[in-house]
């Protein structure tokens, strides 16, 4: 049973809708106008090709260094198939199979606006692997980010010509030996078509949407344990206050106070008075460092957004003008820029988590040293840290932008590259990096929490807690905290955050 239905068309695909395709079980269907759009510019290339001698890049010619070398008529369709095998060559690992959905509804949503000059036939295929979660197996390493996403896009779209690799209730099979039973016949594939299906931004798009989807949950789970911590290391309440935020003027950090002024709003630690003037900047900082990364996350989603509902495949068909247009809609640089951006937004958020974790376990303001009894006996919190540290380190190492790179191809004529896939894939990895730090930041306060006791933190944050403890017990004495800590990061991926 489907559980949402998403209808491609001319309207704004949001994030919403995005967000719905990962987490939900989406069906997805074309409407009437983007179908009439699809065949009208479809009939005008076919009619064009037919009355006319003119050499269309692409359509009747070879690609890349090859433009110059015309294609006879009798041999258009054959180089449309060559195309799509010759430009199979990922390598790596597999991409995610949330990541592959999110490639078929980007690519299809990138075909429906009728500038693309693809078969209807060809979009319905594509909306049929979605919808029967047939999954093309795609591989991480391969695309420079212009060009379009050449390799990973030609092991998308292998499948409709029967050819590749797919995923079937999690199992791999050539697609060649089940063909018959993933309900359609392959595509005969028509001028053009080919460039269509594996120029444009999808694999980058995809990645970086996904990205997007993990951030925003990251960011509000941040806040929450940036709270618990701040009332677990008893801090002082005067850096949350509204008027040092008003004057300063920046939205995200505006909000951040806000919501930590919420979070605890009627904890009876934090009403308690304080030994200390002031704290650390790793909480008194929080509202400016989170929030920055908040306002670099929106700027980030509004260029995802724009290119997720663009024509960035090449050449470009414009019926009504009567043109055929080559460009270079196809570069990510838009995408690669603004994903090493919020590489560092996110690895940001782990920065400031790990030093706040530091922090809890340093035996300051009445704790004990490593967050349990007998230390020395006992090593505690101590290696968790130490983890946190490794983790964060890595994220530094991976927030080298990919996008001041380039290196040149197709014999120079593509001379020069965004490398946004290597950005978009970099980026996933931080992410999941953050993940894992705030999860330990979480076991971590809600440790430093229990020795506080009896006084209480918020009713909110208080019932965040019982929850967390239903997963992760209090520490009494040395354990294998490897399985804390993955229970933590189940937590924090399972955990609701709507009441919040």
């Amino acid at each position: 049973m489907y559980q949402h239905n998403i209808s491609i068309s001319n309207q704004w695909l949001s994030f919403e809708d995005v967000k719905n395709a990962i987490t939900q079980t989406t069906h997805l269907s074309i409407s009437d106008e983007a179908t009439s759009l699809i065949n009208k510019c479809r009939s005008f290339l076919d009619s064009k090709l037919n009355d006319s001698e003119g050499v269309y890049y692409g359509i009747n010619t070879g690609f890349g260094f090859l433009q110059n070398v015309q294609i006879d008529k009798e041999q258009i369709q054959q180089l449309q198939y060559n195309l799509l095998m010759s430009h199979a060559c990922g390598m790596g690992n597999e991409v995610p199979t949330a990541i592959v959905r999110l490639m078929l509804l980007l690519k299809v949503k990138s075909l429906s606006f009728g500038n693309s000059g693809v078969q209807l036939a060809t979009v319905n295929a594509l909306i049929h692997l979605y919808n029967q979660n047939i999954l093309p197996v795609i591989y991480t390493q391969g695309s420079l980010g212009a060009s379009g996403d050449l390799a990973p896009l030609s092991h998308l779209c292998l499948p409709l010509i029967g050819m590749g690799e797919v995923l079937i209730d999690n199992k791999k099979q050539l697609t060649q030996h089940i063909i018959d039973k993933i309900g359609f016949k392959p595509v005969a594939l028509q001028s053009k078509e080919g460039l269509a299906l594996i120029n444009g931004t999808q694999f980058m798009s995809a990645y970086g949407m996904y990205s997007l989807y993990k951030a925003e949950r990251l960011l509000k789970l941040a806040d929450i344990i940036a709270a618990i911590s701040y009332d677990a290391f008893d801090c002082v309440q005067q850096p949350l206050h509204p008027s040092i935020h008003l004057v300063r003027k920046h939205k995200g950090q505006i909000n951040t106070a806000a919501t930590l002024r919420k979070l605890l709003a009627d904890s009876a630690i934090a009403k308690q008075k304080k030994q200390q003037v002031q704290d650390p900047y790793s909480f008194r900082c929080v509202p400016q460092v989170h929030g920055a990364s908040k306002d670099v996350f929106e700027n980030v989603l509004n260029v995802f957004l724009t290119e997720i509902n663009a024509v960035t495949d090449n050449p470009n068909v414009f019926p009504d003008e009567d043109l055929i247009v080559s460009g270079g809609n196809f570069h990510g640089q838009p995408l690669a820029l603004h994903v090493d951006f919020l590489s560092i937004a996110m690895a940001e958020i782990g920065n400031i988590s790990e030093r706040r974790t530091y922090q809890l376990i340093s035996g300051q303001r009445g704790l004990p040293l490593f967050l349990v009894n007998d230390p020395g006996l006992n090593s505690g919190f101590m290696i968790p840290q130490y983890t946190a540290a490794g983790i964060v380190s890595e994220n530094k190492q991976l927030c080298t932008p990919a996008s001041i790179d380039s290196i040149p191809s197709s014999n120079n004529q593509e001379d020069h590259v965004s490398m946004g896939a290597n950005a978009a894939t970099k980026c996933f990895k931080v992410i999941e990096n953050v993940e894992k730090v705030l999860a330990i930041e979480l076991m971590t306060a809600v440790q430093a929490l229990d020795f506080r006791r009896p006084l209480q933190s918020s009713s909110t944050l208080e019932n965040f807690v019982c929850e967390f403890r239903k997963q992760v017990t209090f520490n009494e004495q040395d354990r294998v905290l490897h399985n804390d800590m993955l229970q933590a990061v189940q937590f924090i991926q399972q955990v609701n955050l709507d009441n919040l």
